[in-house]
């Protein structure tokens, strides 16, 4: 494929995976805060997306519940990593194909080469649909958690899976050997 995925192509790759998926347009939102009031009309676990970057310049795309709290330097120190900050725009268009404020866990299918590690909050699969930006940030889609985890197996990952507590503090879920590692 010539360039990043386009909306199309992420349902198509959907539709091939037999997943079930539901889009509803709407204005722009740039922040989870700036979508409030959409999401109060759209059932489900909507996400916040960030796009990191540590000190030594491994890549991890962080996908949480919108409301979780998250404590980033305790996030680093847990998985092994330098302290994080958030990636550029320039890495961002790079390695994900998307723009500042269409971050979402769809644009892995613009990683081939597995570049960017993805940190998965626990807490998103509870609810049903989980709903991400597909690739815009003026549309959100929704699928089923089970689907989710396809669509991440799909593009030949296995997601670190954190759990958060009140104060933003993270702990790994039990993984398979060899499911997840840092650097896809």
């Amino acid at each position: 494929m010539a360039g990043p995925a386009a909306p199309e192509d992420l349902f198509a790759r959907f539709d091939a995976l037999g997943i079930a998926h539901r889009t509803i347009q709407h204005r722009p939102v740039f922040t989870v805060e700036e979508g409030v009031d959409l999401k109060a009309s759209m059932p489900g676990g909507h996400s916040k997306n960030l796009f990191l970057r540590d000190k030594k310049g491994a890549l991890f795309l962080l996908c949480a519940l919108g409301e979780t709290k998250i404590d980033l330097n305790a996030v680093s120190k847990l998985i092994g990593v330098g302290r994080f900050s958030f990636g550029s725009a320039e890495l961002l268009s790079r390695h994900l194909g998307v723009t500042p404020g269409s971050v979402t866990l769809f644009a892995l299918i613009n990683d081939p080469d597995r570049a960017v590690t993805l940190l998965l909050d626990d807490a998103l699969l509870a609810h049903d649909p989980v709903c991400f930006h597909p690739l815009r940030n003026d549309a959100t889609t929704a699928i089923s958690p089970a689907d989710l985890l396809r669509f991440i197996a799909s593009l030949g990952r296995a997601p670190i899976r954190l759990v958060f507590d009140v104060e933003g503090r993270p702990r790994l879920i039990e993984q398979t050997p060899g499911s997840a590692h840092i650097g896809g």
